[in-house]
């Protein structure tokens, strides 16, 4: 690496989250503020909810009810 060009690296830099979770990383910043971690976000907790504002997705639940029903009505 070239001197005096790169910033300076914190390897245990501290950030903490909107939830109130805290914990480090390596960075270029000594203290960041994130809104979202792996502690709080619905991906990772198991609390993922689907958002529909049209009506979209009970329209494809519906669907695919209906084509179960029909592949049963085959058999």
């Amino acid at each position: 690496m070239k001197k005096d060009i790169h910033p300076a690296y914190f390897p245990n830099a501290k950030v903490q989250c909107a939830c109130g979770n805290v914990f480090s990383i390596g960075s270029a910043k000594e203290h960041l503020e994130v809104e979202v971690c792996s502690a709080c976000h619905p991906f990772y907790t198991g609390k993922e909810k689907m958002i529909d504002t049209l009506g979209r997705v009970e329209k494809f639940r519906k669907r695919l009810a209906k084509a179960k029903d029909a592949k049963a009505g085959k058999r």
